[in-house]
């Protein structure tokens, strides 16, 4: 009568079990269904049409030949590398002695930490027109001061020497709170006793800086150094904000400020030569994926003093 009664409920309980299993399956078949639409088969289709040449039947690589031919993608792949160069140390550097500064703070971290983190929350479209009237060559706050200083007014967003460095400075200034925050979370992970110790040691703060607080953040280093690599390859919204129009054509002046999404939109979207844009979307695809391997892989690596 036991086993009876013992087998009935393994009975139920699998029974449970399985309906349970078919309700949760009922649950994810919707997301699951919209983001093979809206992900995995736009990436497949657009991976297919790369190959796929205007005026030509059948696969080829063409697009692929003709982009190592193209000058300006090959500017706008120079570009996206100089973004990365010139945003990612300063916004580091910049991040990390912020958040140096606000570990020392005993009141009202808090506040700096909100307030050097707001840019990073804001609009990046808003952000953009802002810093476009800045540069503004006529009304901007840059010219009207370099005017009271009785120094030469510039063409910030113009001049194909300055443009770059123009949306540069904006990225350093938008990205600047986000590395202090990340830094601040990694400075709050570094056991106060390594302090401690190297104090009784005699050491100063200059040499515990770079004894203790230094190797302890490599991989917080890393990992914002990846993550630096991975937004100036995606770098888009402020480049169309603050050069569209401005200087007659998207990316300029003479397409100096032109990035690998920016060349991908005025291909696809300008020019309606999708094919060729898709190739581009590839071609990004496969540098991010490479950044991302790279991170796995260093940050699975340890640290030690």
């Amino acid at each position: 009568m036991s086993k009876h009664k013992g087998g009935s409920l393994r009975r139920v309980s699998i029974k449970l079990r399985s309906r349970q299993a078919l309700t949760a399956y009922a649950f994810l078949i919707i997301p699951l269904l919209f983001f093979v639409g809206i992900r995995i088969f736009p990436t497949l289709y657009a991976f297919a049409m790369s190959f796929t040449v205007i005026g030509e039947e059948g696969r080829s690589l063409g697009n692929y030949m003709t982009m190592l031919q193209d000058a300006e993608f090959k500017r706008s792949l120079l570009n996206t590398f100089l973004y990365f160069i010139v945003t990612v140390p300063i916004q580091l550097t910049l991040g990390l002695l912020i958040a140096l500064a606000i570990d020392r703070v005993n009141r009202f971290s808090w506040f700096y930490r909100i307030m050097f983190f707001l840019p990073y929350m804001t609009s990046i479209v808003a952000v953009s027109w802002v810093w476009r009237l800045l540069y503004d060559p006529h009304n901007g706050v840059l010219n009207q001061v370099l005017k009271w200083l009785h120094l030469p007014q510039q063409d910030w967003l113009s001049d194909p020497k300055l443009a770059l460095l123009c949306v540069s400075a904006m990225l350093i200034w938008q990205m600047v709170g986000f590395s202090m925050l990340i830094f601040l979370a990694g400075l709050k992970g570094i056991p106060k006793q390594f302090y401690e110790a190297a104090k009784i040691d005699g050491a100063n703060k200059w040499r515990m800086f770079w004894g203790i607080t230094f190797p302890l953040l490599n991989p917080t280093i890393v990992f914002l150094t990846v993550i630096g690599a991975i937004q100036t390859l995606q770098i888009f919204t402020q480049i169309v904000n603050l050069t569209g129009g401005s200087s007659g054509s998207l990316g300029g002046p003479l397409n100096s400020t032109s990035s690998i999404a920016v060349y991908m939109y005025k291909q696809g979207f300008r020019d309606y030569n999708l094919e060729y844009a898709s190739a581009i979307t590839v071609v990004l695809f496969l540098l991010i994926l490479i950044v991302t391997l790279i991170q796995l892989r260093v940050l699975n690596k340890s640290y030690e003093l």
